[in-house]
């Protein structure tokens, strides 16, 4: 069964597959598929679990209450599949994205971004500023579900979108290729005097608690943004923006 459902939050349009077989069938055919809920116990689910992390499917123990939020009264029989609005690719996608546009890499990379209405409209204005791809952690992330599509205006669909284990490997191999990352951090320089026309990755951290310490340490530079009101703090998509367009300017000149 495949159907969409309004879930608890009201946000529409997320395609849910429910049910054991179904599921199978989905991961079977390797359908986009972007987490995997199980409330049951057993070998048949144990399978689909495994399955799914083959596939590099996450997937979430939860219990009965969540899946029955997620599909109201329908029947579920203990697992519900959510297919990824867009298919998910990889650094090394986004480093070619770069290499055939004939500029160097201009990555976004969001640290624990959990609202997918703030990564929806990351990725939409990353898609209009020209970025080449985006980098997201498969934990404590949003994903690419049709919130998200829907906020971006499915630009979802146009930029690609890796979903990496370790943010912090990821960063160490950017920095390999000559990639400068540069972190979004009240205790920052001031955006405006950073070098942002070589290889360069942004790192925008969660709403609530900016990046990770380890996520932190490994940047080469801290960006700030002038605050002059009462109010000390942006929204994580709308301070993305304002750099990422600092970054268009330059790069243009």
């Amino acid at each position: 069964m495949n159907d969409k459902i309004t879930n608890q939050d009201g946000d529409q349009n997320e395609n849910l597959i429910l049910g054991k077989n179904p599921v199978m069938e989905a991961l079977k055919a390797d359908q986009p598929i972007d987490t995997v809920y199980i409330s049951g116990a057993g070998t048949i689910f144990s399978k689909i679990a495994s399955m799914a992390k083959n596939n590099g499917v996450v997937v979430k123990n939860v219990n009965d209450q969540k899946l029955r939020q997620m599909c109201g009264s329908a029947a579920h029989q203990g697992v519900i599949a959510v297919c990824a609005c867009a298919e998910y690719s990889t650094v090394e996608d986004i480093l070619e994205n770069a290499a055939e546009k004939g500029h160097d890499p201009f990555i976004i990379i969001c640290d624990e971004i959990e609202d997918p209405h703030n990564l929806g409209a990351i990725i939409r204005t990353a898609e209009a500023a020209g970025a080449d791809g985006i980098i997201i952690p498969k934990r404590r992330s949003a994903s690419l579900n049709g919130t998200v599509h829907k906020t971006s205006a499915g630009a979802a669909s146009w930029i690609p979108v890796a979903r990496v284990p370790n943010l912090a490997s990821v960063i160490d191999e950017l920095k390999e290729k000559n990639i400068w990352i540069y972190g979004t951090d009240a205790e920052g320089t001031d955006y405006t005097a950073a070098d942002l026309k070589g290889g360069i990755a942004f790192v925008i951290g969660s709403e609530g608690f900016g990046m990770g310490k380890l996520i932190k340490d490994k940047c080469d530079f801290l960006l700030s943004l002038p605050m002059h009101g009462h109010v000390n703090s942006l929204n994580a998509s709308v301070a993305a923006g304002i750099f990422m367009y600092e970054a268009v300017r330059q790069r243009n000149k």
